[in-house]
Parts: structure tokens; sequence; C-alpha cells
């Protein structure tokens, strides 16, 4: 999954913890990385694993990383690979 801030004043300290924050059940992050877009902005790309049966990823990226208070620091989220297991 990509997670990009607003601009590139963002603190992506916060910004990482503002994503992990968000607990489910049925939910697991794992590894991230920041990595540039240019102009001095970064994207977060951080992997993470969906039990399907408890949570969708849709209601994820709706409900909790485009809403209050996480949009003060997430500007748009995308699925870059998905892989059903």
């Amino acid at each position: 999954m990509e997670v990009k801030p607003w601009d590139d004043e963002t603190d992506m300290k916060k910004f990482e913890a503002c994503v992990r924050a968000v607990e489910m059940q049925g939910l697991l992050w794992g590894a991230s990385k920041l990595v540039p877009v240019g102009y001095g902005i970064k994207k977060l790309t951080i992997m993470l694993t969906i039990v399907d049966d408890l949570m969708s990823p849709d209601n994820l990226i709706e409900d909790y990383l485009t809403c209050d208070p996480n949009n003060e620091y997430i500007q748009s989220v995308y699925i870059v690979a998905f892989k059903k297991i």
C-alpha cells in the first residue's frame, strides 16, 4: 500500500505512526519504507496483511485512513499490489 502525505513539511515519523495507529481485528501491519516522489516529498510504502472474513481494504482506507483525524497527515492511499491467499 502507498500512503502519500500532503506536502514535504509533513513529519514522516508522525505520518507513519498515524497509519500504524489504526488497529482492527484482522489487520497486521508489516515492513515499511519511505520512497522519494519528487520535490522533497516522500511516500510511505507499507505492507499489511488483512483477514478477508474480518475486514475489507476499502473499509480500512475509506473509514480509517482518509478521514479525521488521519487526513491531517494523509492525502491519499493506494493499493499497489494485492495477493489473495
